[in-house]
């Protein structure tokens, strides 16, 4: 991310060009490293200092006169902070993965334990390791994977439904499925990591794209009926007809929910019919469940949806 500085940090004798562009790259900030690399005098150093042309913001790190402030700013500069084995971690990077509730202020970071994090302005969590498993890069910043995140936020202790919305809007964007958390908590179910035992029990009923997904899921498993096929593709040869929230395959049923306001223009009353007359062509029955329905309902749905999988076509 480039910055419009530029002009802003030349007219600065003592500023290298070089020190510009790695702070170009590092949204508007340079380690103290970088600075001794690119201004060795160390009394041009404390020219820039004491002239407001840099401005140190964290450990080790300065900020370039002219760099506008920002959130992304902040992480960047924590981890230049802290060095390479930091990454952003828990509601940051939740923040960062774009999951659902998160808290697009948070700053916060892990670091493998044995690393001083004292005195930091910013929240720094550590742990005994990072595997590379859990390690990703997201918009250019070092940051931890959005399963490791899920479990992370359940070893904080954060709200059940902030845990449930992080799990679904994971699997909605791709970035996390029930097996992989599955399988990262099979790992940690020995380090005695608190949360593990709650992740497991909220991935049961995972998959959908909302809370109101997740609890027709619920309805669906207590009452003992085979699980969906969530977020289900639907294609007549190349074309794409609709994405449905869940398919009984074997039953050739689909089952819409909608929420509290639903579609209440013409156009989108219009498409929904279209959509709903494509999915018939197909050899589909198509249901939907009212928000009503999934949240005060759930009698009225088992026994409808009993007797829909069962008729014949």
């Amino acid at each position: 991310m480039l910055f419009p500085f530029r002009l802003v940090a030349t007219r600065c004798k003592d500023m290298d060009s070089q020190l510009i562009t790695l702070a170009e790259q590092q949204d508007g900030l340079v380690t103290l490293a970088q600075l001794r690399a690119c201004v060795p005098a160390r009394h041009r150093q404390r020219k820039l200092v004491a002239d407001g042309s840099i401005r140190r913001i964290a450990p080790s790190t300065y900020k370039i006169s002219g760099s506008p402030g920002s959130h992304r700013q902040q992480l960047r500069a924590g981890l230049l902070s802290l060095g390479h084995s930091s990454w952003v971690s828990y509601e940051a990077a939740a923040a960062l993965h774009r999951l659902d509730r998160s808290d697009p202020t948070a700053v916060e970071f892990t670091v493998t334990r044995g690393r001083s994090v004292s005195s930091l302005p910013f929240s720094v969590h550590t742990t005994a390791t990072v595997p590379t498993i859990d390690r990703v890069t997201v918009d250019g910043l070092r940051c931890l994977s959005a399963t490791r995140t899920i479990i992370d936020l359940a070893h904080a202790r954060r709200p059940v439904p902030r845990i449930e919305a992080a799990i679904d809007s994971a699997v909605r964007l791709g970035l996390s499925a029930p097996q992989a958390l599955a399988t990262r908590l099979e790992t940690l179910r020995g380090s005695g990591r608190w949360g593990c035992r709650l992740i497991e029990g909220l991935v049961v009923d995972s998959g959908g794209h909302s809370p109101l997904e997740r609890r027709f899921l619920q309805i669906v498993r207590e009452a003992g009926i085979t699980r969906p096929t969530t977020q289900a593709i639907q294609r007549h040869g190349s074309r794409h007809i609709a994405r449905v929230d869940f398919l009984f395959e074997q039953h050739s049923v689909v089952v819409e929910v909608s929420g509290q306001h639903g579609h209440s223009s013409p156009t989108e009353r219009a498409r929904d019919a279209q959509r709903r007359n494509e999915l018939q062509e197909l050899g589909l029955r198509v249901f939907e469940y009212t928000y009503r329905n999934v949240m005060r309902e759930p009698q009225m749905v088992v026994g409808t949806l009993r007797r829909r999988l069962c008729d014949e076509k």
